[in-house]
């Protein structure tokens, strides 16, 4: 990808430059040549697709597809995303069910390819949406290229609204988040837990996210992230501590190489 977006620095600052840049950052990556190839290939040919096998199959299809859903790295797991697809959502042992990470459940949900789902490659709208979320991720992946923290910030931006204002209880948002690992990164770097902290009990880790959650913002539960407020307090505290973590990491390898060096 030609396309290089500008974040000058790190941390909240940048987040502030990032803020006030990213529409025209956006419109000048959806105006480089390969994006509008690959959209408009996109939408030209998914119509005529009436199966799982038939998506796979076209690699510029299949990376608009799962890039949608920052699901890229699968790009080359045909047949993996094959299963993904053709097994739906609607029963409980579907693969995309039994999978962590969610995103699955959406990708396969937005193509409608399960049992009993509403085929939805046929549907112009539908499809528009893909690519306009497929150029959304690939700006997010451009940014993260240069600072993954902006990358995830750019996209809780989006998700974690969604699941804030949706249904559900606190404990099931919780569990919608967890399911997202770039929102349980985001939340875990945010509340200074460990990576290790993923194989405690699941029960036990909604528990201490959301006291951790509250203490550190005074909000109440997940829903107060609707308010663009809130979520901007969520977001500066994540990129924060973010930053401090990146800090502390190069102060370690500096003090790592000056001792090799010394010795």
């Amino acid at each position: 990808m030609s396309f290089r977006p500008v974040v000058p620095v790190g941390g909240i600052v940048g987040w502030q430059f990032l803020q006030r840049t990213q529409e025209h950052q956006r419109e000048a990556l959806s105006a480089s040549p390969l994006m509008k190839r690959e959209a408009e290939h996109f939408l030209k040919e998914i119509g005529n697709v009436t199966s799982a096998e038939e998506l796979v199959a076209d690699r510029t299809l299949l990376k608009v597809a799962l890039g949608a859903f920052g699901l890229e790295s699968d790009l080359n797991n045909r047949f993996f995303v094959q299963k993904i697809l053709e097994d739906g959502t609607s029963a409980q042992d579907a693969l995309a069910n039994r999978l962590a990470d969610k995103r699955y459940r959406a990708f396969s949900d937005a193509f409608g390819f399960g049992p009993g789902a509403i085929q939805k490659t046929s549907l112009v709208t539908s499809m528009e949406d893909v690519v306009e979320k497929y150029q959304s991720q690939a700006f997010e992946t451009a940014i993260g290229e240069s600072d993954e923290s902006m990358r995830i910030s750019l996209y809780a931006q989006h998700e974690l609204v969604d699941i804030a204002t949706g249904e559900g209880t606190d404990t099931t948002k919780w569990l919608n988040i967890i399911g997202l690992p770039p929102l349980r990164t985001m939340f875990e770097t945010a509340l200074g837990l460990p990576r290790s902290f993923a194989s405690v009990d699941l029960d036990k880790q909604v528990e201490v996210f959301r006291d951790r959650f509250s203490s550190a913002t005074g909000l109440s539960d997940l829903s107060a992230l609707s308010d663009p407020n809130a979520m901007e307090k969520t977001t500066h505290l994540y990129l924060a501590r973010a930053q401090i973590a990146s800090f502390a990491s190069q102060q370690s390898s500096a003090a790592i190489a000056l001792s090799l060096l010394q010795s």
